[in-house]
């Protein structure tokens, strides 16, 4: 199977890789001129053929469309901010899952520390999403977005999307909150820190339109719940 790659734009039947990613092309992978890679421009895949590989460019021709598969639910991820190994490994995840939006929350109960250090991450939050996306042949990279405030994020999207609040008092299972969903264009999942919301965010929450729903009695760490929510939700509202 080709590796697949993402550029900026494609340019009439030609493309450009440039910087990190080109390096890794032709120091890692050992590029070559005429060796073919799939590539996506964020909304078409096309067979690319090496014309030209140097320290930190590889050029390409551009061949045959290859049929590249649009998910037609988009899901948005609410996830506060927890220990940074764990919260990189939800994002590794969640792209393959096929989120189209992270939003990471300044929950009242994340750590006041990862915060302060979270604007830092950015380029490094979008480096897995990217090497994610890439692995699991995606046709576009999912956004992460600033770290915003819970109530800020809650009310952010139209009232038509699903919307669900991961919690551990709710009585109700994750299936039995979307059994009455038809397939939806649109999901938000919000996902809370180690500690739990607070009954501030669980208002704001129910304001905006979310429901809640557990997971089942076990206590799942927030990387584990956000893969079995993410799962669930794509196995009920999905193709």
């Amino acid at each position: 199977m080709r590796r697949r790659f993402f550029v900026d734009q494609f340019s009439d039947d030609t493309a450009i890789i440039a910087g990190d990613t080109a390096h890794h092309l032709g120091r890692v992978l050992r590029a070559q001129r005429g060796q073919l890679y799939e590539l996506s421009d964020g909304q078409h895949v096309r067979l690319g053929r090496i014309e030209k590989v140097t320290r930190d460019r590889v050029e390409f021709v551009l061949l045959e469309d290859i049929p590249a598969h649009q998910p037609k639910l988009e899901v948005t991820l609410l996830l506060s901010v927890v220990k940074f190994e764990a919260f990189e490994w939800a994002l590794e995840k969640a792209t393959e899952l096929g989120v189209s939006t992270i939003i990471p929350l300044a929950a009242e109960r994340s750590e006041k520390a990862l915060l302060a250090a979270a604007t830092k991450r950015t380029e490094r939050w979008n480096k897995i999403l990217v090497e994610a996306s890439q692995q699991s042949r995606r046709v576009r990279v999912p956004v992460i977005q600033n770290v915003a405030q819970p109530a800020q994020a809650f009310g952010g999207y139209a009232d038509s999307a699903v919307k669900i609040m991961l919690s551990e008092r709710a009585d109700a299972p994750m299936r039995q909150v979307l059994a009455g969903d038809a397939v939806r264009a649109q999901a938000m999942l919000a996902i809370g820190p180690e500690g739990g919301w607070t009954d501030a965010e669980f208002a704001g929450a129910h304001a905006c339109g979310f429901r809640e729903a557990s997971l089942g009695k076990l206590i799942l760490r927030t990387e584990t719940a956000v893969v079995a929510a993410l799962a669930s939700i794509n196995y009920a509202l999905g193709e």
